[in-house]
C-alpha cells in the first residue's frame, strides 16, 4: 500500500481578527488543528495551488510573534512563513490602500545609551528573495493594487503622531522604511532561526501614522488594507511553487533537527522514511530490489 505524499504547508500569520478574516476568505476545506499548548490554526487548501495554508491569529507584539512563530514552525514544518496585515505609512507617496512588501524588516529599538546620546545599532532581517520575486511578478497583473517593495519598521508602538519623538527617531535612523507595524521582525527572526525558512512580511496601509489615524480606521481603511494585503499574498503563493517531496512532517518519524547531520541509507538498508507502519517490517534486498 502506498503512503500518501504529505502536502506542503505555508504558514500565514496575522495579528488582528480582520487581517485573519481577509486571508481566511481564500482558504477552502478548512479544519481546525490545536497544538498541545493550545495554539490554534485553521488549515485548508489554497485553490489553484499545491499549498496547504495554516492560518493563525497571534495577537499583537513582536515578542509574542517570535515565540508563537517558533512554536508553529516546529509543529507544522512549513516551507514558508508570511506575516500579513495592516500598517501605518512612513512615506508621503505610500498611500492608504497601498501594499508594502518588506524587502527587509527593521527592529527599531536596538542601540546603546551613552553620555553623548543614544547610538543606534540597527537590526534588520531580509525578506525571502524567492517570495519577494513572486510578489513582484504577481502584482504586475493586479491593476487594482499599488505595491511598494521597501523596508518595513517593527516596533511595539502604535504611531499616531507624525511629530512625536519616536516618529522623528524613525525618520532619522530608518529613513528608507515605508511602513511601521508591530510583529514582522519577530516572525522573520523566528523563521530565520528555525531552519532559515523563506519568510516575508506583506502589509496593507491603513493610516498615515499620524493624528488622523483614528479617523482613517473609522472610515474602514483597515478592512480595505487587510484585503489588499491578503490579495497580494494569495497572488504571490500562486506564483511561488512548493519544493517537491516535502511537506508537513508532523506525522513523520524524527529525522533530526534542521541543520543536524542526517543518516545515510545504503547497502542492505531499506529506506522507509516517510512511511507509517503498525508493526515490525521485515525485508530483504535482492538484486537491487526491496
Amino acid at each position: 500500500m502506498s503512503v500518501p505524499e504529505p502536502q506542503p504547508i505555508v504558514l500565514i500569520l496575522t495579528a488582528l481578527p480582520l487581517e485573519y478574516a481577509a486571508v481566511r476568505a481564500y482558504v477552502e476545506d478548512r479544519r481546525e488543528r490545536v497544538h498541545t499548548d493550545g495554539t490554534r490554526v485553521e488549515q485548508g487548501r489554497l485553490a489553484d495551488t499545491a499549498w496547504q495554508v495554516a492560518l493563525c491569529e497571534l495577537g499583537m507584539g513582536a515578542d509574542r510573534a517570535a515565540s508563537l512563530t517558533t512554536q508553529l514552525i516546529n509543529w507544522l514544518r512549513p516551507q514558508a512563513v508570511l506575516f500579513v496585515g495592516v500598517a501605518g505609512s512612513l512615506k508621503d507617496d505610500v498611500e492608504i490602500g497601498d501594499v508594502v512588501v518588506g524587502t527587509q524588516v527593521y527592529e527599531i529599538y536596538g542601540g546603546k545609551r551613552e553620555p553623548g546620546g543614544f547610538r543606534v545599532r540597527p537590526k534588520a532581517l531580509p525578506g525571502s528573495h524567492a517570495l519577494e520575486q513572486a510578489a513582484r511578478s504577481a502584482v504586475r497583473d493586479m491593476p487594482d493594487v499599488r505595491a511598494h517593495f521597501m523596508p518595513i519598521a517593527t516596533g511595539d508602538v502604535v504611531l499616531a503622531d507624525a511629530k512625536s519623538e519616536i516618529a522623528r527617531f524613525i525618520h532619522s535612523n530608518y529613513n528608507d522604511a515605508g511602513a511601521i507595524e508591530m510583529e514582522g521582525f519577530g516572525a522573520l527572526q523566528a523563521a530565520h532561526l528555525n531552519g532559515q525558512l523563506n519568510a516575508l512580511v506583506v502589509r496593507g496601509i491603513s493610516d498615515r501614522a499620524d493624528a488622523a489615524k483614528h479617523q482613517a480606521d473609522a472610515s474602514g481603511s483597515q478592512q480595505r488594507a487587510a484585503e489588499q494585503a491578503a490579495s497580494v499574498t494569495v497572488a504571490l503563493l500562486r506564483k511561488h511553487r512548493p519544493r517537491e517531496g516535502s511537506g508537513d512532517a508532523e506525522e513523520e518519524p524524527h529525522r533530526g533537527g534542521r541543520g543536524e547531520a542526517r543518516a545515510t541509507y545504503g547497502g542492505d538498508h531499506i529506506d522507509f522514511r516517510g512511511g507509517t507502519f503498525d508493526g515490525p517490517v521485515v525485508g530483504k534486498w535482492v538484486d537491487g530490489r526491496g
